[in-house]
């Protein structure tokens, strides 16, 4: 009778005819993706270039006056290339375009509104048309315009904040304060708005954060601005030491750290310490949750409840059991776990055999950075053929207008395409390099002679994946570029419920949410698998992605172990450039330049971030050739006898004491 169990693990896996390593004699893979990838790019580019004819840029990055006219462009009814920066009047953004953002003496002239119409001044008012240079509004039929009954009566500074022009900042008249620029916006200081609040509203009665605010204008953009600018300044000071120290020493300390791992007793010593620690955390507070409950159980009098004693008691017995089973289970996977650290060393030794693979991540980089300038640039201009509408609104016994800038049903249509354009090819960029470092590390591990193999092997690994399986990339890519896409229009209609306050709604999309957030976690464990399979057999997706699932069900405890074992070398390879590369940083440039920062925090948090993005990269390529190891090594096993295998190091010593499979 036939074993179902074998069955249902499927076949294992056979060498080809004179297979010596990954096969040489390649077929393309999944051609109708590559060619549906080709047509999506293309289609995009249409969608670019119409948008280029259709749309204006300035509409995106200059601002909009009340009229709907762009300040500093002549897009609009008025011709506004003389009066490039936006002044606020009310704060539903309505404002007017003026030739620079005035400084006004004494922080606020209280006597002097800026209108719809222009500068309207009443006796006490010391700012002219000379200090806030307002673009000429006469030709617009609908401007309104200020007089005393409407905007200041009586003179009185009281009543005007509450007449129907200003209407507490809601109207279609504002006071002259001091300014500074953030992005051709004019922002009024912090120190203007409570002046101006002490006087025009002493008692603060109907005065709104909105008055103050209006958008941006608030303390925190104050003081964002100004530490964005020494920010700025101590970076420009420290740029040799960023170049040098946050791009050039994580690769150094990353070799480093890969030698290292090869060095007798580092490796083991490190997975050793971070198991007994993972179990030794989970005793830890199982003991302190029990002494915790039997502390309050003894408070006289007590001051949590009996269920409150009860459910630290039986959550201190859950830990307990779940540190015994953790013991268990490492005891249990100890010959894997071994297995797992003679994967690492095998990588390690792959890795700085060929010291290219870790400069590819940087290719990726630079093909993702060109696709994100054209993306940019065609999202810019799709953004930009929205459609002027107006906003009416009541402020007092007048109705106000501004000018608002909507999107047709069509624009958000194919902003939802480039999205999906934005997704695929990104994830194209990551699988496609995901196969290249698969097919040079195999071609390490099954290669008889190690001394052949090097930054050569790299290259022909590229040339020969960009060949002939883009198409798988762009497979499992499509795959994960759909499950983003349902997650990103869960988001949208997370959003809607938010808007509508509706519990029901919000639950079901968060449960939904989650759901699809683990099927893309596993999709993508899935897919990173098939190409391995891909790299060393040169199949399809669809075969590779099925051989792939089958290995890993036949070898789930191998599975687990590297993936426990790899997770912590990667996560401590990522502390450890980071940390290191900071320590360096702090010392050279505390030796050199301290005395000309503002602070030496700013660089190196800088060089930091810097520093754990590449070692992310570094220990992705790391993580990715770990994974491929026990590939070669499963495949290795499944398919030729124990004096056959290309197995050596560590993994032929494990074969060795364990005997293959």
């Amino acid at each position: 009778m036939p074993d179902y169990k074998e069955e249902d693990m499927g076949e294992k896996l056979s060498a080809p005819f004179d297979f010596d390593g990954p096969i040489s004699k390649r077929r393309f893979t999944d051609v109708l993706c590559t060619l549906l990838l080709w047509i999506m790019w293309i289609s995009m580019t249409g969608l670019g270039i119409y948008a280029m004819q259709n749309g204006d840029y300035r509409l995106i990055l200059h601002p909009l006056d009340y009229d709907g006219n762009l300040c500093g462009t002549d897009k609009g009814s008025i011709d506004m290339t003389e009066y490039p920066y936006l002044y606020y009047v009310n704060d539903y953004s309505g404002g007017v375009c003026v030739k620079k953002c005035p400084t006004v003496e004494n922080l606020t002239d209280p006597y002097t509104l800026v209108t719809y119409d222009g500068l309207f001044s009443v006796n006490g008012s010391f700012v002219t048309s000379d200090d806030i240079a307002i673009a000429d509004y006469s030709t617009n039929n609908d401007t309104l315009t200020c007089t005393e009954d409407l905007c200041y009566p009586n003179n009185d500074p009281e009543q005007s904040f509450t007449s129907d022009g200003v209407n507490r900042g809601t109207g279609f008249a504002y006071y002259a304060l001091d300014t500074y620029e953030v992005m051709w916006r004019c922002v009024f200081r912090d120190e203007a708005t409570d002046k101006l609040d002490a006087i025009v509203n002493p008692s603060g009665d109907n005065f709104t954060e909105d008055v103050v605010d209006m958008a941006t204008q608030n303390e925190h953009i104050r003081e964002g601005y100004n530490f964005w600018n020494n920010l700025f300044g101590d970076l420009w000071v420290c740029r040799y030491f960023i170049l040098a120290l946050g791009f050039g020493a994580p690769l150094v300390v990353g070799f480093c750290y890969a030698f290292m791992l090869r060095v007798p007793g580092v490796l083991p010593i490190m997975v050793w310490l971070s198991i007994f620690a993972t179990v030794g955390i989970v005793f830890a507070g199982a003991w302190f949750t029990g002494e915790t409950a039997k502390q309050w159980e003894a408070a006289d009098p007590q001051t949590f409840t009996d269920d409150e004693i009860k459910a630290a008691t039986y959550a201190s017995y859950a830990l307990y059991a779940v540190g015994g089973l953790l013991v268990l289970l490492f005891l249990f996977m100890r010959k894997r776990i071994q297995l797992a650290m003679g994967c690492v060393k095998e990588t390690s030794k792959a890795i700085t055999k060929m010291p290219l693979i870790i400069m590819f991540p940087v290719l990726q980089g630079l093909g993702f950075c060109l696709f994100m300038i054209a993306w940019t640039v065609y999202a810019v201009y799709l953004a930009s053929m929205g459609e002027f509408s107006t906003y009416t609104f009541q402020a007092g016994t007048i109705q106000v207008s501004i000018r608002t800038f909507e999107f047709s049903d069509f624009v958000k249509k194919c902003g939802w395409y480039m999205l999906f354009c934005f997704f695929w090819s990104g994830q194209f960029i990551l699988a496609l390099g995901e196969i290249i470092f698969s097919m040079a590390i195999a071609k390490w591990y099954f290669a008889r002679d190690k001394s052949t193999v090097g930054s050569r092997t790299v290259l022909s690994s590229i040339t020969t994946s960009m060949w002939y399986h883009t198409g798988t990339a762009a497979f499992g890519a499509l795959i994960i570029a759909i499950i983003k896409m349902i997650r990103s229009f869960l988001a949208y209609l997370q959003k809607k419920a938010e808007e509508m306050n509706s519990g029901i709604a919000k639950a079901v999309l968060c449960c939904c949410q989650c759901c699809f957030y683990c099927l893309e976690k596993c999709l993508r464990f899935i897919n990173k698998n098939a190409y391995i399979q891909t790299a060393i057999f040169g199949t399809g997706f669809c075969t590779s992605a099925k051989e792939a699932f089958f290995l890993i069900l036949r070898n789930a405890a191998r599975v687990a172990s590297i993936t426990y074992v790899s997770g912590g070398v990667v996560f401590v390879g990522k502390v450890f450039i980071t940390t290191l590369t900071t320590g360096v940083s702090y010392y050279a440039i505390d030796h050199y330049v301290r005395e000309e920062l503002y602070s030496i925090i700013g660089p190196l948090v800088f060089i930091a971030v810097i520093a754990w993005f590449i070692a992310g990269m570094f220990m992705a390529v790391y993580d990715m050739g770990i994974a491929t190891i026990l590939q070669c090594f499963v495949a290795d096993e499944e398919m030729f006898n124990d004096d056959q295998m290309y197995a050596e190091g560590s993994l032929k010593s494990w074969v060795d004491s364990y005997g293959s499979k």
